[in-house]
C-alpha cells in the first residue's frame, strides 16, 4: 500500500461519502486510490465550487466535507470555499496535491507553500512528510475539523509521499465521539439566579445550537421560560417563525422589530451565538445589557459582549436544567412583537406588480415548498429579505453564508444539499451577480442528475452594494451588468429554464420548478426600489411596545 491509499483506506474509516473535487497531474496517485473505493468522487468544474460543496454537506450533517485539488492554482481555488467553511463553522478537511519534496526547497514549478496559504484559513494544517503518519494526521485533521467551533482543516500530499509504500502496520485509527462534557452545577445556579432577577428577558440563538442538535431543548427552555426568541442569519430554523415566541432573524443592519426587542430586554440570553454571525456592538452599542452565555465554547473577548454569567458544556443538559430550575415571566412584553413580525411577513402575499417584490417572491416560495426542504441562499441584496422574510421552522433548512459571507456559494451548495439530503427538494436562491459567478457546476449537476432550482433574483446589479451606496451617498456607481438569456443558458447546459413574467404565473411557475426531476433556472424580475423603501421604513419604526 502507498501513501495515497493508505490516505483513502483513512476517509473510509471517516466515513467519507464523497470527495469533491477536480483531478491533477500531483494527485494522480490519490485519484487511482480512490478509483477503487466506495467514496463517491464528484468531479467538479472548479476547485471553488468542490470547496463550497464540501462546506455546505459539513454544514448539513455535522460530519467534515472532503474536497481535493492539485497543487498552486488549484489548491489557490479552494481557498475562498475553505475559507467560507472556516468562519461559517462548517466542518471541512481540504487535500491539496504537492510538488515532491525535493523541489520544495526552491523556486520550481506552480510550486506555493501551501502549508503557509492554508494557515489564516484552518484550524489547522500540515504536509504529510512520511506515509506512516498518514492515518494519525487524518484522524486529527477530522478530529479538529468537527470540534467546536467547527472550521477548516488542510493535508498537504507530495505527489512523491503519495507514491511511496508504507508499512503494513500504517493502518486507521479509531475514531471516538467528541467530547459533550456537562455544564458545571454552579455556573448553572448562577445562570438560574440570572433569569431569575430579568423580567424582560430576550433569547439570541445562533447556529451553535443547531451544531449542538438543542433546537428541541431551546424550545422548550423558551417555551417553559416565556421568553421570546430572536436568531441569526445562520440559525434560522432553530425556533418556529409561527410561535408565539418567535420575532424572527437578528442581523439586518438597520432597525427593525427585533432591535426593539433588544431595547426593550434587561437581560440577553445568548445560546449557542457566534460573534461572527452578528457583531455585539449593533445590538448591545451601549454595553449596558446583562448577558448570559450559553455555549460548548467559552465567549470571545469583545468590549460589547461582556458576559455576566457563563454556561459552557452540553447545551441540551444546559437548557433542559433552566427550563426546570427557573420560574417563568408572565408578564415579559418582548412576545408582543411576534404579531407585527407576522403581518410583516404577509403583507406583501397579495401584491401584483411586476418585476416582483422580493416579499412576494419568498412568501410563494415557502408555500410551496416542505418545511423540510432545502433553501441555500446566496449572498446580496437577496440575501437580506430571504433572512428576514423566508419563514422557517426546522433547523438546516434555510442555510445562508453569514460568516465569511461568500457570493458563489448557492449553485454548489445545493448540488451538496441535494447529494446529502436526496429526499428533500432543494432551492438555491441566488442574485444575478452572485449566480453566475459558479454557473459551471451547473453541467455537474446535469451530469450527476441532482435536481434543484436555481431561482434568480434578476435586478441587473450588483443589489447590495447599490442599496449601500445609495443609503451612504445618495447615488450609486459601477454596479450594473447585463445578464445572459437565463433560459437558454440553462438549456445550453442540459438543464430547463424558464422566466416569470406575470404575477399569475409566479407560483404556478415555483411549483413546476420544484416538482422537476432535472436541475432548472428559474428567472424572477426583482423591482431593487424595495430595497431603499425597507430601509425608509425601518427608520420610521416605532416599537410597538
Amino acid at each position: 500500500m502507498n501513501s495515497a491509499e493508505c490516505l483513502v483506506t483513512c476517509l473510509e474509516n471517516e466515513n467519507t461519502r464523497f470527495v469533491f473535487g477536480l483531478p491533477g497531474e500531483e494527485t494522480l496517485a490519490l485519484y487511482e486510490a480512490l478509483r477503487e473505493s466506495p467514496i463517491r468522487v464528484v468531479t467538479c468544474r472548479h476547485e471553488q465550487g468542490a470547496a463550497f460543496m464540501a462546506d455546505v454537506h459539513g454544514r448539513l450533517t455535522g460530519q467534515p466535507g472532503v474536497c481535493v485539488s492539485t497543487l498552486g492554482p488549484g489548491a489557490t481555488n479552494l481557498i475562498t470555499g475553505v475559507a467560507d467553511a472556516d468562519l461559517d463553522r462548517a466542518p471541512l478537511v481540504a487535500i491539496t496535491g504537492q510538488a515532491s519534496l525535493d523541489r520544495t526547497h526552491k523556486e520550481s514549478h506552480q510550486y506555493l507553500d501551501l502549508v503557509a496559504l492554508f494557515r489564516p484559513i484552518t484550524k489547522w494544517n500540515a504536509q504529510i512528510k512520511r506515509g506512516e503518519v498518514v492515518p494519525e494526521m487524518v484522524r486529527h485533521a477530522f478530529r479538529e475539523a468537527a470540534l467546536e467551533k467547527p472550521g477548516a482543516t488542510h493535508l498537504d500530499l507530495p505527489e512523491d509521499v503519495a507514491d511511496a509504500p508504507v508499512r503494513a502496520d500504517a493502518t486507521p485509527l479509531p475514531s471516538q465521539p467528541l467530547p459533550r462534557p456537562e455544564p458545571p452545577m454552579p455556573e448553572l445556579e448562577q445562570a438560574a439566579d440570572f433569569l431569575s432577577r430579568s423580567r424582560n428577558a430576550l433569547i439570541l440563538a445562533g447556529n451553535g445550537v443547531i451544531r449542538a442538535g438543542a433546537s428541541d431543548a431551546l424550545r422548550y427552555f423558551a417555551r417553559s421560560l416565556n421568553i421570546p426568541v430572536a436568531h441569526t442569519f445562520m440559525a434560522k430554523g432553530v425556533f418556529p417563525y409561527n410561535d408565539p415566541l418567535a420575532i424572527m432573524t437578528a442581523g439586518i443592519q438597520a432597525r427593525d422589530y427585533v432591535a426593539c426587542g433588544f431595547e426593550a430586554a434587561d437581560a440577553i440570553v445568548c445560546v449557542g451565538y457566534d460573534a461572527t454571525e452578528y457583531a455585539p456592538k449593533s445590538w448591545n452599542p451601549n454595553r449596558e445589557k446583562p448577558i448570559l452565555h450559553i455555549a460548548q465554547t467559552p465567549a470571545e473577548l469583545d468590549s460589547h459582549y461582556t458576559t455576566e454569567v457563563e454556561v459552557v458544556g452540553d447545551l441540551e443538559s444546559a437548557l433542559n436544567y433552566l427550563a426546570e430550575a427557573v420560574a417563568p415571566r408572565a408578564d415579559n412584553i418582548i412576545p408582543q412583537l411576534h404579531d407585527p413580525v407576522m403581518r410583516e411577513l404577509r403583507a406583501h402575499n397579495e401584491d401584483t406588480s411586476v418585476p416582483f417584490k422580493p416579499q412576494r417572491v419568498l412568501w410563494d416560495l415557502h408555500r410551496v415548498l416542505d418545511p423540510r426542504d432545502i433553501v441555500v441562499s446566496d449572498v446580496g441584496a437577496h440575501k437580506v429579505w430571504v433572512a428576514r422574510m423566508f419563514p422557517s421552522s426546522v433547523p438546516n433548512t434555510c442555510l445562508i453564508s453569514n460568516g465569511f459571507a461568500s457570493m458563489g456559494i448557492a449553485l454548489p451548495g445545493a448540488i451538496a444539499a441535494k447529494l446529502t439530503r436526496p429526499e428533500r427538494r432543494v432551492v438555491a436562491v441566488a442574485g444575478d451577480g452572485g449566480a453566475l459567478m459558479n454557473i459551471q457546476e451547473l453541467e455537474t449537476a446535469v451530469r450527476l442528475g441532482t435536481p434543484f432550482v436555481l431561482l434568480v433574483f434578476a435586478d441587473g446589479m450588483y443589489g447590495l452594494i447599490e442599496w449601500k451606496q445609495q443609503r451612504r451617498y445618495g447615488h450609486s456607481t459601477e454596479v450594473g451588468f447585463g445578464n445572459p438569456d437565463w433560459v437558454r443558458l440553462a438549456e445550453s447546459f442540459g438543464a430547463l429554464g424558464a422566466r416569470v413574467t406575470t404575477s399569475e404565473e409566479l407560483r404556478p411557475a415555483l411549483q413546476w420548478a420544484v416538482d422537476q426531476d432535472r436541475p432548472v433556472i428559474l428567472e424572477v424580475p426583482i423591482d431593487a426600489r424595495e430595497n431603499l423603501k425597507l430601509t425608509e421604513q425601518l427608520g420610521e419604526l416605532v416599537c410597538p411596545i
